[in-house]
């Protein structure tokens, strides 16, 4: 065989091996979107708000449970990041949190009306399991594309993820339909079967790239970890982009984690929708999200990421001031699909924006940070929401408005927190240096 030949054949499988790592780290994305459309989105907020708590109160404990667990991811991902890096430990810390996730998500099973605290425990440790793998997931990256690729690669992830949130929605879609809210506490078993079998191939066929370091004699994994945490503070200044990026981020992000951690609580109270026309409405805006992470990922690769991540903003924005003028469920739909194609598309160019602006041996390092810019926004973002919503209906019940137009009334006051952060968020992105493959950041 000529050396010709040789190196079509070392290509080929090149090519065949780099194909099926990337299908086996999209497939990831499939699984822990179930977790995101039944848990986060559909199913359990809604029936913890109504079922399980009830009335107001609901909306307020659902805010604080999604912001305890998000302060915790926060803490500990920064550390978690920079062990990863060194200890080339990407996987074990993935699979250590999907197993955390998996298990609790299943436990939600037992939950029912009036369990408030199992209830909040429950999904607390779910969610930070979900969270804190996120971290490591999406530091996989850069181990399964190139720098030309990432933002494709990256959109077609999130575009995959968003067909598995559709397939688990279908699933618990007809049992719920034709047996009706009793099956509610099965889908959450669903919900955690889907995520642990699709997550099985990332864990078998995706390879961490660099080397692992060398820990020097006489110093342990903690202590290694911080003294690298420290040593990027010391550096910050040499992080200028990185560090305005991460705070266009918490800002903008705040308003995409209210928006989805509070969809199903918005649909339900100010247009009615039952457990079915909020399984529909999820479903629809899956569907629109797969074609927006993949649009958006191509724009961040021929244009840059900050251009892809602005557009995408501009139209969340219309899309969710679109609220204040509509009253119907048909016009929630459409603002519904016009919202999801955005929003997959910005959280899909958001995670590999890092990429392009992290040195490359501190990948899962700084995608610790954007976790705690990530986390740090789902607590603030609920919180902001929840508690204006609640201070705003207890206001209107003050001055004698009946309860439920109280409820909704202050619902509108708190989306537009949301329409307030995205805007905040999308003008401080404008400050941050344009990052392309032909123009990357240099440290």
């Amino acid at each position: 065989m000529s050396n010709v030949d040789s190196k079509a054949v070392r290509d080929k499988e090149v090519d065949k091996a780099t194909k099926k790592s990337r299908w086996s780290w999209y497939f990831y994305d499939f699984g822990n979107s179930a977790y995101a459309s039944i848990v986060l989105l559909a199913v359990y907020s809604a029936y913890f708000k109504n079922a399980v708590v009830g009335g107001a109160d609901g909306t307020r404990l659902w805010g604080i449970s999604v912001g305890l667990a998000a302060i915790i991811v926060a803490i500990v991902s920064p550390i978690l990041g920079a062990i990863a890096d060194f200890t080339k430990s990407k996987k074990k810390l993935l699979f250590i949190f999907t197993i955390i996730s998996v298990i609790f998500t299943a436990l939600l099973f037992f939950v029912r009306e009036g369990g408030i605290l199992t209830g909040m425990l429950f999904f607390i440790l779910a969610e930070i399991g979900y969270r804190a793998a996120q971290v490591f997931y999406d530091a996989l990256l850069t181990d399964v594309s190139t720098p030309e690729s990432i933002g494709f690669v990256s959109g077609k992830g999130w575009a995959v993820g968003m067909l598995g949130g559709i397939v688990a929605l279908l699933i618990v879609l007809i049992p719920i339909q034709t047996i009706g809210n009793d099956f509610i506490p099965y889908a959450f078993l669903i919900t955690a079967a889907l995520y642990l079998i699709f997550s099985i191939p990332t864990f078998l066929n995706v390879r961490e790239k660099h080397e692992k370091e060398q820990i020097p004699e006489g110093k342990g994994v903690i202590t290694l970890a911080f003294g690298k945490l420290a040593q990027t503070f010391r550096s910050i200044k040499s992080y200028k982009e990185f560090i305005k990026y991460m705070i266009s981020f918490l800002i903008y992000n705040d308003g995409i984690m209210m928006l989805m951690d509070f969809a199903a609580i918005i649909g339900a109270t100010l247009y009615g929708m039952n457990q079915m026309d909020l399984i529909i409405f999820v479903i629809l805006i899956h569907v629109s999200g797969t074609f927006g992470a993949l649009l958006f990922g191509r724009i961040s690769d021929k244009k840059s990421s900050k251009e892809a991540i602005i557009i995408s903003l501009l139209i969340l924005i219309a899309s969710v001031t679109g609220l204040f003028f509509i009253t119907t469920i048909v016009w929630f739909y459409v603002i519904g699909i016009l919202a999801g194609f955005s929003l997959s598309g910005a959280q899909a160019v958001s995670r590999s924006m890092v990429s392009q602006l992290a040195p490359a041996d501190k990948i899962a390092e700084f995608y610790g940070f954007l976790s705690v810019a990530g986390r740090t926004s789902t607590f603030v973002g609920p919180l902001v929401f929840s508690t204006i919503s609640y201070r705003m209906h207890n206001w209107y019940v003050n001055q004698g408005v009946d309860s439920v137009t109280a409820e909704q009334n202050g619902l509108l006051w708190a989306i537009g927190s949301i329409v307030f952060f995205l805007v905040v968020g999308m003008l401080l992105l404008f400050l941050v240096k344009r990052i392309s493959s032909k123009d990357p950041m240099e440290y």
